[in-house]
């Protein structure tokens, strides 16, 4: 599937833009991840797109949350390994199926990490990502009441494929300025 069709689903399935934000920013956080690791941008990309298609469908409800997903996925032809990634992403619904290969690594680290970003750059007095600095978001890190529901554990999978996390967090700073919030 190429990205014009795959925005296409995307917007058939999550109305909510913040929603379609975190995609768009998750897609740009997994293509920067691929070039970095020597993979697919695209492939890597669309699973940063989709992974959130079921949100809405499921109340991003962390028992059937990517569940639904394997199954719009898997009825418009996406690459198994994209299913596969996206399903693992969540691993309560996965029913703790380990993730194993570096794509499904990058892509629970790449789709968290996103969420911390934005946390921060809220806080900034400019509100822009641009202004956020990796020391920021290594500080924020450590803070557990600072966006609390971000799963820490998640963003240190980056050092499964490979990256440390002072790495991945300059890759993503970076893949993500065009996002400034206003």
């Amino acid at each position: 599937m190429n990205r014009e069709k795959a925005i296409n689903l995307l917007e058939q399935y999550v109305k909510n833009p913040k929603m379609r934000l975190h995609c768009l920013a998750s897609e740009a956080v997994m293509r920067a991840y691929a070039e970095r690791m020597g993979e697919d941008p695209e492939k890597w990309g669309l699973a940063g797109l989709l992974h959130d298609i079921d949100v809405e469908i499921t109340n991003a409800d962390p028992k059937t949350h990517a569940m639904e997903a394997v199954n719009i996925l898997n009825n418009n032809r996406i690459d198994p390994e994209i299913v596969e990634a996206i399903m693992l992403h969540n691993e309560e619904a996965a029913h703790n199926q380990p993730r194993t290969k570096t794509l499904h690594h990058a892509l629970a680290a790449g789709e968290t990490i996103t969420g911390l970003i934005f946390a921060t750059a809220l806080v900034y007095p400019d509100k822009k990502i641009s202004s956020v600095k990796p020391s920021s978001i290594k500080k924020r890190m450590k803070e557990k009441a600072f966006a609390a529901s971000i799963k820490r554990e998640n963003i240190l999978e980056c050092e499964k494929t490979g990256l440390s996390l002072d790495e991945f967090i300059e890759l993503s700073l970076n893949a993500l300025r065009e996002f400034d919030l206003e």
